[in-house]
C-alpha cells in the first residue's frame, strides 16, 4: 500500500549561523521538522526529491546565492515553495524571486507570528503539489499503457472523428480502428465514449 507523500521538513539555507540557529529554533518550538545548511550548494548535495518538504533561503550568500539556487531547483522541476530571508535593501529583489516562484519573502529581524503564518501557508502549497504532481503521473502511466497507433486513433476520437474517417486518415479498415477504440478503453478503464474523452482531456497541471 502506497501511502500519500506528506510535506513535513523545513530546509533552512543561510550562511549565517546566528540566523540558521534563530530560525531553527522558532520552527522547531512550533513542532516543526527542520534541517539546516550553511551554503546552497550543501544543501543541492543532499537535496531528495524524494523528501517533500518547504524552503526557507537567504537570498545573498558566498558561492550560489539563493537566487540561482532557485534557478537550479526550477531546473529539476522541483515543486517545492519556497521563501526567501531578505534584509530591507533586497526587496525589489526578493519581489523578482516571487514572480518565478517563492512564495514570499520573510525580511529580517523575523517575525514569529508571520514566520507560522507563512510556513503554514507553505505547506498548504507544498502538499497541494505533491497531490498535483501524483496525478499528473498517473495521467502519464495511464496514458503511457496505449500504443503509438492506439494514440493515433485516440487522439482522432477526441477530435471528434468518426471510425470512417479515422480509418481513411490512418490507411487502414474500421474493424482494425474498432478494435483499437475497444483495446483504448480497456486500458484507459472506461466503457462510454464520454468516459474517455474525460480521461484524455484531463490534464492535471501542477500550479505555480
Amino acid at each position: 500500500m502506497n501511502l500519500p507523500q506528506i510535506a513535513s521538513t523545513v530546509y533552512i539555507v543561510d550562511d549565517d549561523e546566528a540566523v540558521r540557529d534563530s530560525l531553527r529554533w522558532l520552527l522547531e518550538a512550533n513542532s516543526y521538522r527542520v534541517r539546516a545548511y550553511a551554503s546552497a550548494e550543501s544543501f543541492l548535495a543532499e537535496y531528495d526529491e524524494q523528501q517533500p518538504g518547504v524552503l526557507i533561503v537567504d537570498v545573498r550568500m558566498p558561492g550560489m546565492s539563493g537566487l540561482e539556487l532557485q534557478e537550479q531547483l526550477i531546473a529539476r522541476k522541483s515543486t517545492m515553495p519556497v521563501v526567501f530571508i531578505t534584509g530591507h535593501g533586497d526587496i525589489p529583489m526578493a519581489i523578482s524571486t516571487m514572480k518565478k516562484g517563492a512564495v514570499d519573502f520573510l525580511e529580517k529581524p523575523f517575525d514569529e507570528t508571520a514566520l507560522r503564518e507563512i510556513v503554514g501557508r507553505m505547506f498548504e502549497q507544498a502538499n497541494q503539489r505533491l497531490t498535483q504532481a501524483k496525478a499528473v503521473r498517473q495521467h502519464e502511466a495511464m496514458l503511457a499503457r496505449l500504443t503509438s497507433r492506439e494514440q493515433q486513433v485516440l487522439e482522432r476520437i477526441v477530435a471528434g472523428r468518426l471510425n470512417k474517417q479515422i480509418a481513411d486518415d490512418l490507411g487502414i479498415s474500421i474493424k482494425t480502428v474498432e478494435a483499437h477504440r475497444a483495446n483504448i478503453m480497456e486500458k484507459l478503464q472506461v466503457t462510454t465514449v464520454a468516459d474517455l474523452m474525460k480521461v484524455a482531456l484531463a490534464k492535471p497541471e501542477i500550479s505555480a
